[in-house]
């Protein structure tokens, strides 16, 4: 996490201690590489933004999103940025979270398979 402000980096790790109750739940199934065996990191900065959980073997970012989040321009441009960067990014509802988590793990998955590990080993 080389090259962030002390500010920014503060910032993630008061996201990390405070997380939200969907984002604890989903990552009690993404960390130790319980999910597909891919290393998942929780509140990680990524150029300007702190994503709340990426996968950079994949690089495949995952966003738990409350009411707040209904269409905003903002969720918009910062999902432009990643994806310029070749990150595909995930946003699930928390009440998807809350009510569909095997579904929410199930499309996860399904995004490893869009975008294979450079280092995995071709089939």
């Amino acid at each position: 996490m080389t090259g962030y402000s002390s500010k920014t980096l503060k910032h993630a790790k008061q996201l990390r201690r405070n997380m939200t109750p969907q984002e604890r739940t989903l990552w009690t199934k993404l960390q130790n590489r319980q999910l597909g065996g891919a290393k998942f990191r929780k509140q990680q900065p990524i150029g300007p933004y702190i994503v709340d959980f990426v996968c950079q073997e994949h690089k495949l970012i995952i966003e738990a999103d409350g009411s707040q989040h209904a269409d905003n321009p903002k969720d918009a441009q910062r999902d432009k940025w990643l994806q310029d960067r070749d990150y595909t990014v995930l946003r699930f509802w928390n009440n998807d979270i809350r009510e569909n988590l095997d579904g929410v793990l199930f499309t996860i998955l399904d995004a490893f398979d869009q975008n294979p590990s450079p280092t995995s080993p071709k089939q």
